[in-house]
């Protein structure tokens, strides 16, 4: 086959489309990639500045059979964005309109709206956009919908679903549609938004979205904590939340990913507790509900900690909350590679799990640093190694494996928060028994017969940490 097998359909499509249509090889590079950093070149990248040129790509792609791979900016671990079958990309990052309904408490955003934009247009006439990816800065707000993204607020507030109002978009064949209204009730007809949110572009293309806001909270108040070793942090987080305590943010950081943090930084997290893991909680709210909350969380520290102290200004907050988005790039110290791997854990199995790290740790011989967000479980597991020591990569093989087995086993989930893409293949069908995995795949010969909206990921296995990665800088790696 030839490597360019579309040729004719990509001319009639630059005949349409123009200047939208960029087939360089600088171009077609730029876009064969997401943060996985495994390449696969397209044939032409499509930049629509316009809604309907999406629907004239869909409509040629799909008579034509041309594979088309949706992206924002392509900060996905998972490989969602990477063009697996060649063909098109479309990169949705002009369409980045934001209008607040101020008295609504709605964002009206295109897909190609930033997060942290939409964040700030929403502050600045006192709402909140609570989702926050810690990507939030380039990550776009189609592929924050497309994995169902969520964030460090979302054990109070909820992930991207909880804030999807409506979605417009075309179907593969380059049809216009529009689940639901700018309306907070609509019971009208079959909720197909939810069918996309979380498809991973697989089953229509979304152009923009209508985004719940809620009111800016009046008061904060963050708390460092710190504790003997992981299992009393993650068995005290559980003690919290059975008083009813719903912290805003609630971060964990092993002792490892401290200690990453601490260097890289050059700061102690916690001056006189080094070496302990530590929580990070914040509350917002009115400033009634974070004054009696606070009381609450500061009679449980006393009783569960082994140290804790309060930020005593706005700067020193972000100072800590610095620390902690930092903590992954700096992992990199430990090993040139890294599974990194966004699971979801039971909270009653929470003391459960630390136990099984310690021990994984133990029999891998690897460092696998874990931290995440404990309201409402979903812990970054990042099994560290170095790509051209055999045994250390086929350690963290075999330790990615019964990590995936025994999350399953406790009743949790094997993504939280990065979809499945390409990485998570593998471990698909420990999740989903074959009925599952068979109702899936019809929904998607529905809505896309001819299979041309992002091919090759979800259903068919791919060891992608046995793919040669790209040695390059992405302006959001933590590294």
């Amino acid at each position: 086959m030839s490597a360019k097998p579309h040729v004719p359909a990509t001319r009639q499509l630059k005949k349409r489309l123009g200047a939208s249509v960029d087939t360089s090889k600088h171009g077609c590079w730029a876009a064969s990639f997401d943060s996985s950093k495994i390449s696969f070149l397209p044939e032409a990248v499509i930049t629509p500045r316009k809604e309907k040129e999406v629907g004239i790509l869909l409509e040629l792609a799909n008579k034509h059979r041309v594979p088309v791979t949706v992206r924002g900016r392509g900060t996905t671990l998972m490989g969602s964005a990477a063009p697996v079958r060649g063909g098109w990309v479309i990169d949705m990052r002009k369409l980045k309109g934001i209008k607040i309904d101020a008295d609504a408490g709605l964002a009206h955003a295109g897909a190609g709206a930033t997060t942290g934009d939409i964040q700030r247009a929403a502050a600045a006439q006192g709402w909140f956009y609570p989702p926050d990816p810690s990507s939030k800065e380039y990550c776009t707000i189609g592929g924050n919908i497309a994995c169902n993204a969520g964030g460090m607020h979302g054990g109070k507030y909820g992930v991207t679903r909880d804030f999807v109002i409506a979605l417009r978009g075309f179907l593969p064949t380059g049809e216009f549609v529009e689940w639901g209204t700018a309306t907070k009730k609509f019971a009208a007809g079959f909720n197909l938004r939810d069918l996309w949110i979380g498809s991973e572009g697989m089953l229509g293309v979304v152009t923009g979205a209508v985004l719940k806001l809620v009111p800016m909270p009046a008061a904060r108040w963050t708390l460092l904590t710190a504790f003997a070793d992981e299992t009393a942090a993650l068995g005290a987080a559980k003690k919290l939340f059975r008083q009813r305590v719903q912290p805003a943010i609630c971060e964990f950081l092993d002792r490892e990913s401290v200690l990453c943090a601490e260097r890289a930084t050059g700061k102690t997290v916690f001056p006189g507790q080094a070496g302990r893991p530590v929580i990070l909680l914040e509350l917002a709210g009115s400033l009634a509900e974070v004054d009696d909350l606070k009381q609450a969380v500061l009679a449980w520290a006393q009783s569960n900690t082994v140290a804790f102290r309060e930020a005593t200004n706005r700067a020193e907050v972000e100072e800590l909350w610095a620390v902690r988005r930092k903590c992954s790039g700096a992992m990199f110290e430990l090993g040139d590679a890294k599974l990194n791997e966004d699971i979801v854990v039971p909270m009653r199995h929470y003391e459960k799990f630390a136990r099984f790290i310690t021990q994984l740790k133990r029999r891998s011989k690897l460092p696998i640093p874990t931290f995440g967000h404990l309201a409402d479980g979903n812990l970054h597991v990042n099994i560290m190694y170095h790509r051209d020591n055999q045994a250390e990569t086929k350690a963290a093989e075999a330790a990615v494996q019964r990590l995936m087995e025994t999350v399953v086993s406790l009743g949790g989930a094997i993504s939280g928060e990065h979809g499945i893409g390409l990485a998570k293949t593998p471990f698909l069908r420990l999740q989903h028994n074959p009925a599952q995995i068979r109702a899936m795949q019809a929904v998607k010969r529905a809505l896309d017969p001819r299979g041309i909206l992002n091919p090759g990921k979800m259903f068919k296995e791919v060891r992608i940490w046995k793919y040669p990665k790209l040695a390059i800088k992405l302006p959001w790696d933590h590294k």
